[in-house]
């Protein structure tokens, strides 16, 4: 099964990104589903890259990761990303900056989509 997850938070503002990659990484690892993940507002910068976190606090970054390991898609809003001021250079690698376009498409070949 396919999932697309839309991510609209902060990394660290509240716990929705967290627990939508939470949820990403269990889909994967337990029902070895595919996992896209777009990433729009502010929620991209939960793709910048060199995070640095307190011992025992969760860690945005390291979770995105553990998704593309899997091949899960990571997708980031240009424009969004254009409104924060974020380049290729800010990203974690394997993440992509993506359009409009490419969401629907990713919308529409899923079987299932969450917002977060």
């Amino acid at each position: 099964m396919t999932y697309l997850f839309i991510v609209n938070d902060s990394p660290y503002g509240n716990e929705k990104p967290y627990n939508a990659l939470r949820l990403a990484m269990t889909l994967q690892k337990d029902h070895d589903a595919v996992v896209n993940m777009f990433f729009m507002g502010d929620s991209v910068v939960c793709a910048m890259k060199n995070q640095k976190t307190p011992d025992g606090f969760y860690n945005i970054e390291r979770m995105i990761k553990a998704v593309t390991r899997k091949n899960g898609g990571i997708y980031l809003c240009g424009t969004c990303l254009d409104a924060r001021g974020m380049t290729e250079d800010h990203l974690i690698e394997s993440t992509k900056r993506s359009t409009m376009t490419e969401l629907g498409e990713l919308t529409v070949k899923a079987d299932k989509v969450l917002a977060f």
